[in-house]
């Protein structure tokens, strides 16, 4: 199984956005880019207490300056369709400071382990 953050990376290629992990540092930023923040990397309890699961959870950040909703579905149906689970979608708001529009996904992937 590929790590998550390596899948989001193909992801975001795929939909031709730039993807950065933890802060966005090109200047200037493009009109449109991903953040991928990680967030957890947990194994669930097991009877014997081995983990053959690990479970990865990241938030993506979209930042855009024009309409948020075309890319969200796009990026949506771009996870959906890699197998990732979405547990999460949260308008965080307008940097009126920036002028981007601020999209939260956050994404989980279960990996074997072991």
């Amino acid at each position: 199984m590929t790590a998550l953050l390596e899948q989001l990376t193909n992801i975001a290629d795929k939909l031709g956005l730039p993807f950065e992990v933890g802060l966005y540092t090109a200047t200037p930023a493009p009109q449109t880019y991903l953040v991928a923040t990680p967030l957890t990397d947990m194994f669930d309890v097991f009877a014997d207490n081995q983990p053959s699961i690990e479970v990865e959870e990241v938030r993506l950040a979209l930042f855009t300056k024009g309409n948020y909703l075309d890319l969200r579905n796009r990026i949506t149906r771009a996870l959906l369709d890699a197998g990732l689970t979405i547990t999460g979608r949260t308008y965080v708001g307008f940097e009126a400071d920036t002028g981007f529009h601020h999209y939260a996904l956050d994404v989980a992937a279960a990996n074997s382990w072991g």
